[in-house]
């Protein structure tokens, strides 16, 4: 059984939905998975899991969240080398240059991306909230 731990930061609530979806869709594929925000989780912890998903929203100029969510990010970027993981997040405004720079950082770690991150434009509707329970699963794998 594989464990996975869903690790996010929201503001609105939007990138919290996500992370809802994301935790079921581990469980519905036999995960022994639980979420945790940046102040229930640390890079100490990234050892204990077989998979992390991370999400977070757009900020600012396309930017992760930076008071809370960037730098615990930055703290596990040195144990992402091989570990599997998958993005998440969401946006207000933008084309999603945010994502594509987070996708890239992790490949700069080394870090293995199991499927295609999810991004939402606000509110995730039916469709994203399915893709993210497929991430969910496709981490479980």
């Amino acid at each position: 059984m594989s464990k996975i731990a869903v690790v996010y930061w929201s503001g609105t609530g939007n990138t919290e939905m996500m992370a809802e979806a994301v935790l079921e869709g581990a469980k519905e594929a036999g995960a022994e998975a639980a979420s945790f925000t940046p102040d229930t989780f640390s890079a100490d912890k990234i050892d204990e899991f077989d998979a992390v998903a991370f999400g977070c929203p757009s900020m600012g100029d396309e930017e992760l969240e930076e008071t809370e969510f960037e730098p615990l990010f930055s703290d596990c970027e040195p144990k992402l080398n091989g570990k599997k993981i998958a993005l998440f997040g969401s946006y207000g405004w933008g084309d999603g240059e945010w994502m594509r720079s987070w996708e890239e950082t992790c490949r700069k770690d080394k870090a293995v991306l199991v499927c295609d991150s999810v991004i939402c434009n606000e509110e995730p509707k039916d469709e994203e909230k399915e893709a993210c329970r497929k991430l969910g699963k496709a981490l479980a794998q």
